[in-house]
């Protein structure tokens, strides 16, 4: 079975690091906005600047990111703990000209919240609560310790004490909610990213399985005739050559390796010529064909076919695609790994849809997770079992998830819900008393086409 905690390219191999150009060209931002608030503020607002101070402190901006450009490629990629150095940095330099332009009377201070919320979105939890406690510290410091802004004319700005509280109390609650929030945001994303990445996966490795079967069956076709025609003239050979112990013996000897190749080839391969039927089949065959991994497992799967009246009491023949398969296979999966003994696969077909539902005997979805179910990386399991007895398999992490997307993108709808009232007590429940799951398809999703016959051999792209 796949085993779906895989990493992603964004994870595998620490590639999701940060690129140190993408911090050096925001830093180059700010010192170009910090350079013209300096160059405004005193022209056009008539405020007394140390610019001295000012220019220091830009200039270990512009100095730190020369370094960077001369030392360090432009495709390096920053570790984790030297990301954080860089963001404590930018907010060092910042809280130093706040100290020096009037502190929170500095509208600016709000700037402080930049490398907070970068450090939240790119950085580990650790690293985000480094920086979120630099700025609430250094922000707090340059509250208390600043030089007022002046005019030119030597006027204070006064600003009331209860505002500069509030803007500093603001400032704080502001760093805290961002991080948190941006945090949140960024991990669901990476989380999904993750996910989707081993979704993608799960099917690219049944379509390359898929792909190979078709490249057995057509070999078995292909090479069933001159396999019949070998074997037809070795026979006769060995007839003629009754008188020819040595000739016969090759002759009988060519007869059964043709007999070996036959069965090797059936035994590889049990769609005959197939490329054409590997692409569909019966609604019931695919089922079954999903559930086939799993049937061996010492838990019964009985299978029941549910026919809408006025439908015909013959299966519909369905597209036999990848998505399909790999996502019954995951929900029967599910299903087996927390069922006590059965599992139930109803599979119903109408003038309009097409109906699976699986149903187990288990404890069932704990209320909780009813609504979330679907989502990546629910960790909480209904009725956990320790790995050792999950046998016949490597448990894949993603199931549910990776089940629902693959069958989604075929145009299914999934609904997940009890079977019994989970507060009735063991000897009320009904023998269906578990989990179940719902896929229901409009039936022009998944219908297959009009029997055109086997057709031709097609090439299968490995």
């Amino acid at each position: 079975m796949y085993q779906a905690n895989v990493l992603s390219p964004l994870t595998a191999g620490g590639n999701d690091r940060i690129l140190l150009r993408t911090l050096t060209n925001l830093r180059w931002m700010a010192i170009a906005g910090q350079s013209a608030a300096l160059i405004v503020a005193p022209t056009y607002f008539g405020l007394n600047l140390p610019l001295g101070v000012c220019m220091m402190a830009v200039g270990l901006s512009v100095m730190a990111n020369l370094v960077f450009m001369i030392a360090s490629p432009d495709n390096k990629r920053l570790t984790e703990t030297e990301a954080m150095l860089m963001l404590v940095f930018d907010l060092a330099q910042l809280a130093l000209l706040l100290a020096v332009t009037g502190g929170l009377t500095n509208p600016f201070a709000l700037l402080m919240l930049a490398p907070v919320t970068i450090s939240a979105m790119a950085l580990g939890l650790q690293s985000t609560v480094i920086v979120a406690a630099a700025a609430a510290a250094l922000v707090t410091a340059a509250a208390v310790y600043n030089l007022p802004l002046q005019f030119a004319d030597a006027r204070e700005l006064v600003v009331p004490p209860l505002f500069r509280f509030g803007f500093w109390l603001s400032i704080i609650i502001g760093i805290v909610f961002i991080a948190t929030y941006s945090r949140r945001v960024a991990t669901e994303i990476r989380a999904m990213s993750d996910a989707l990445f081993a979704a993608q996966m799960a099917l690219a490795r049944e379509q390359k399985l898929t792909d190979i079967g078709g490249v057995v069956a057509a070999a078995a076709h292909e090479l069933g005739t001159p396999l019949a025609t070998i074997k037809l003239v070795s026979t006769e050979m060995i007839d003629e050559l009754s008188d020819r112990d040595d000739l016969r013996d090759d002759a009988m000897l060519i007869r059964e390796q043709a007999d070996r190749c036959r069965d090797i080839l059936r035994s590889m391969g049990r769609a005959g010529k197939d490329d054409l039927y590997l692409k569909r089949a019966p609604l019931t065959t695919v089922v079954k064909e999903a559930a086939e991994p799993h049937l061996a497992r010492n838990k019964q799967v009985l299978f029941t076919e549910l026919p809408e009246p006025g439908a015909s009491d013959m299966p519909p023949s369905i597209l036999r695609r990848p998505e399909v398969i790999h996502g019954l296979r995951n929900l029967i999966q599910n299903a087996v790994d927390f069922a006590e003994a059965k599992v139930w696969v109803d599979v119903a077909w109408g003038k309009k849809a097409i109906v699976i539902r699986i149903v187990d005997d288990g404890a069932g979805y704990p209320e909780q997770l009813i609504g979330r179910i679907g989502n990546p990386f629910v960790r909480q399991k209904r009725n956990p079992v320790p790995q050792k007895e999950r046998i016949g398999y490597e448990g894949m992490g993603l199931g549910l998830f990776i089940a629902k997307t693959l069958l989604e993108r075929t145009g299914a709808e999934l609904a997940f819900a009890h079977s019994a009232d989970p507060f009735l007590s063991p000897s009320e429940r009904p023998e269906r008393c578990g989990a179940v799951v719902q896929v229901t398809w409009p039936l022009s999703a998944i219908l297959a086409p009009a029997d055109q016959g086997i057709g031709e051999n097609r090439a299968n792209d490995l």
